[in-house]
C-alpha cells in the first residue's frame, strides 16, 4: 500500500462520506449520490484504498450480543522505562482490550476494556497488573453511553436500523439558541 498523498477534492470528500454512512453501499448508490458513474466511483475507491484514506470496511457490532456487558476504562502508569511499543505488545495479549492509546497528563496509557460481568473484568486487570512496569491502574467503570448511536456504544447508524424511527434524543430537538431565535 501507497503512503504517498493523493489528491483528495471535494468528491472525495463526498465519497468517503457516504461510505461512513454506509460501508454497504454501491458504487452506482454513491455515484447516483455524488453525480458519477459507477465505474468512477469505483476507481476514486480504489485509490483512496491505495493511499490509505480508506483503510477497511468493518462491521459495527453491539457488544453486548456477544456476551461483552460490563465495560470500563482503564488509566494506566508505569515506570519511566516502559516505551509504548511494550506496552502495544501486552494489550494485543488481552483480547478484552478494545482500545488502547497512550495520552498526554498523569496515566502514561487509557484502556477500553470489555467484559462478560464484574468479576471477569476483575480478572482482565489483575492480569494487566501483574506487568512488572506497571506501576498502577485507576479504573472507570462505564454505566452508560451518553451518545447511545456512537460506534464505541457499539451501535448502528439510525440510518442503518430498517423501518427504524429516530430516537429521541437530544440532538433531535431544536438547540435552544436556535429554538429562542426562531420565536423571535
Amino acid at each position: 500500500m501507497s503512503t504517498k498523498s493523493a489528491p483528495f477534492d471535494e468528491l472525495d470528500r463526498k465519497i468517503v462520506a457516504a461510505l461512513i454512512e454506509n460501508g454497504r453501499a454501491s458504487f452506482a448508490e454513491i455515484g447516483t449520490a455524488v453525480g458519477l458513474s459507477p465505474t468512477a466511483v469505483k476507481r476514486r475507491v480504489d485509490r483512496l484504498r491505495e493511499s490509505n484514506v480508506i483503510t477497511g470496511f468493518s462491521a459495527t457490532v453491539r457488544p453486548a450480543a456477544l456476551g461483552w456487558l460490563t465495560e470500563a476504562y482503564v488509566e494506566v502508569y508505569c515506570d519511566s522505562a516502559a516505551p509504548p511499543r511494550r506496552l502495544a505488545e501486552v494489550v494485543r495479549n488481552h483480547p478484552e482490550i478494545a482500545a488502547a492509546m497512550t495520552v498526554t497528563g498523569g496515566a502514561d496509557a487509557l484502556l477500553h476494556v470489555r467484559a462478560t460481568d464484574v468479576e471477569h473484568f476483575e480478572e482482565v486487570l489483575e492480569r494487566i497488573r501483574t506487568e512488572p512496569f506497571i506501576r498502577k491502574t485507576i479504573s472507570y467503570m462505564v454505566l452508560s453511553h451518553l451518545l447511545p448511536d456512537s460506534p464505541e456504544a457499539g451501535a448502528r447508524r439510525p440510518s442503518d436500523r430498517a423501518g427504524a424511527q429516530p430516537a429521541d434524543h437530544a440532538r433531535d430537538r431544536p438547540h435552544p439558541q436556535k429554538r429562542a431565535a426562531n420565536q423571535r
